[in-house]
């Protein structure tokens, strides 16, 4: 239970789905978590945290502006002394929508929060990091940043963005002591996905979410979760500019439904 005893961590988007459940793991790992997101509901889980023994302060702020990542950071430094973990999750869908219907503004928006959201927290935390000489980024990004079928064009296009990301600022970042790597759900119940997993609910077809991973069946955020402790702690130390798949197996091929006999 001390995996990051003494450590201090950073998690954006934590009001809830995988931020949430990363955040309330690194707590129960011993780290002081600095929360930070627009949904009123971040405050809950500082609450949950503190309720359960560990440190942690709530910011509610927008990841994709400057201003509030700075701050989220600086914060950290202030009241813990240091940042030593940063998981840039933040995150929207942008819908589904037909190519000739997609417009800029969905797109600048989706950008805005997926890449150039995560991008700030690499960099703020980065240059707080390269200080210590040690330091670990995480950040979201998705199978469908691997390749197409698994989300809209823009949500898509982003997250293949974080992907290139964390693979240029590892490099970037060489020889100062700090990783960055990203993490690639594939279908998780959240409060993005929660729309999906309703309607199929309402249709009576809940078992057949998921079906297209080996595994046959959707992730849970605290799955991810476990992903993250592992990226944040010292058991990742030779891991570094990856992009990890975290999807049942979905991305192991080019899925199709396959048929058992029975």
């Amino acid at each position: 239970m001390n995996t990051l005893h003494g450590k201090t961590a950073l998690v954006t988007g934590a009001a809830s789905g995988i931020g949430r459940a990363s955040a309330l793991l690194f707590a129960a790992e011993g780290a002081a978590v600095v929360v930070l997101d627009r949904a009123p509901e971040v405050e809950a889980t500082a609450a949950e945290i503190r309720a359960a023994g560990g440190r942690a302060l709530a910011l509610i702020g927008d990841s994709s502006a400057e201003q509030d990542i700075a701050g989220s950071v600086a914060l950290a430094i202030k009241e813990y002394g240091g940042l030593d973990v940063c998981y840039a999750n933040a995150g929207i869908s942008g819908g589904l929508v037909p190519f000739f219907e997609e417009t800029v503004a969905r797109w600048t928006e989706v950008l805005n929060i997926n890449l150039i959201g995560t991008f700030l927290a690499a960099k703020h935390a980065a240059l707080a990091m390269v200080k210590q000489k040690r330091g670990s980024i995480i950040c979201t990004a998705s199978v469908a940043g691997l390749r197409s079928g698994a989300g809209g064009m823009p949500y898509s296009a982003s997250k293949a963005g974080v992907i290139s990301l964390v693979q240029t600022a590892a490099n970037q970042l060489s020889g100062t002591g700090v990783r960055i790597n990203a993490i690639c759900p594939g279908l998780i119940e959240t409060g993005m996905t929660r729309p999906i997993f309703e309607r199929a609910r309402a249709r009576g077809s809940e078992r057949k979410i998921g079906q297209l991973n080996p595994l046959r069946r959707p992730g849970m955020p605290e799955e991810i979760a476990q992903t993250a402790l592992f990226l944040a702690s010292d058991a990742s130390s030779y891991v570094n500019g990856q992009a990890v798949a975290v999807d049942g197996g979905l991305s192991t091929s080019h899925p199709i439904v396959i048929k058992h006999e029975t």
